[in-house]
């Protein structure tokens, strides 16, 4: 029986001894390090070698996307832009291109001519409020221009109605004369302007119609393409803009010019409108010398008189 109990007792030391042992071991292999992972085995060789002798393998890329700098044309200079514009929109361009030109031809040579009658019709009334007679008159204005073109139709006049005796009648024909002769300086003098209005009204239209077609392109592209980037509706685009640009390089001049060249034929037919009542006025005074000069002169002579 001592034996037995003996023996339990001696078990239970071991069994606890045990249990200790097994708690620290657990502790012991918990603050191990862990090995060292083992080497790559050669089918996770370097890229580009193939293990086992065979054909060389490597890794695919990542698919990049296009670049965009790359599909940009390369001149977005106005000469680029023309030189890749669709022909339509080429064809606006050269219209307003010349429409242009014609703008600032008409615009140097009416403004010469403008100056040039100007100085010639303030000559012309310079010499009118001095001289007392058309005879006078006729002797310093012996040149052209609508003054001298005017007086030398009173003058004819005056001699056609030599053989008669109602000076107001002459008054009357030579005023109409007078007023034909105006009328048709102040024609002349605005010749060259109707174009001027007409590239002004319409230049505007033509290049939005050439801004409609680029961007109608650009949209064409961004269907055919199926994208939207830059590179596809840019082009299309700049062509429009560069249409637009040149309708109102086109119009706005014309629009300018011809307002003032308005103003400037408006104050030229002023001047000649003076002329003529200058000269009606030495008509109706050499009549009425010619009647009164106290000589007892018949009215028909007396008109004679003032047309020789």
């Amino acid at each position: 029986m001592t034996s037995l109990v003996s023996l339990v007792a001696a078990l239970r030391r071991v069994g606890a001894a045990g249990f200790l042992a097994a708690v620290l071991l657990c502790a012991a292999s918990a603050q191990t390090t862990p090995p060292a992972e083992p080497a790559p085995e050669a089918s996770h060789a370097a890229p580009g070698q193939n293990p086992a002798g065979g054909t060389e393998m490597t890794a695919p890329e990542p698919h990049e996307g296009p670049d965009l700098g790359s599909l940009l044309p390369r001149d977005l200079s106005p000469w680029g832009m023309f030189l890749t514009a669709h022909i339509v929109v080429k064809a606006v361009m050269i219209g307003l291109a010349f429409a242009s030109l014609v703008t600032w031809t008409a615009a140097f040579a009416k403004a010469l001519e403008l100056i040039a009658a100007k100085r010639q019709l303030h000559r012309a009334l310079g010499v009118l409020a001095q001289v007392s007679s058309l005879a006078e008159a006729g002797e310093q204005l012996s040149g052209r221009g609508s003054l001298a073109a005017a007086l030398g139709a009173a003058t004819a006049e005056l001699r056609l109605s030599s053989d008669t005796i109602d000076k107001a009648g002459v008054k009357e024909r030579v005023a109409s004369r007078l007023e034909r002769i105006e009328a048709r300086a102040g024609r002349l003098m605005t010749r060259g302007t109707g174009v001027l209005a007409t590239i002004g009204a319409t230049a505007p239209f033509v290049g939005l119609f050439g801004t409609v077609w680029g961007i109608m392109n650009s949209f064409i592209n961004i269907s055919k393409q199926h994208t939207t980037n830059l590179a596809v509706v840019a082009p299309g685009i700049a062509e429009a803009l560069l249409a637009t640009a040149l309708g109102l390089f086109a119009a706005i001049p014309a629009v300018v010019v011809y307002n003032m060249f308005s103003r400037s034929i408006a104050s030229h037919r002023a001047l000649c409108g003076d002329g003529t009542a200058e000269i009606l006025r030495l008509v109706s005074r050499d009549l009425d010398r010619a009647e009164g000069d106290g000589t007892g002169m018949p009215r028909s002579n007396a008109i004679l008189s003032v047309a020789e």
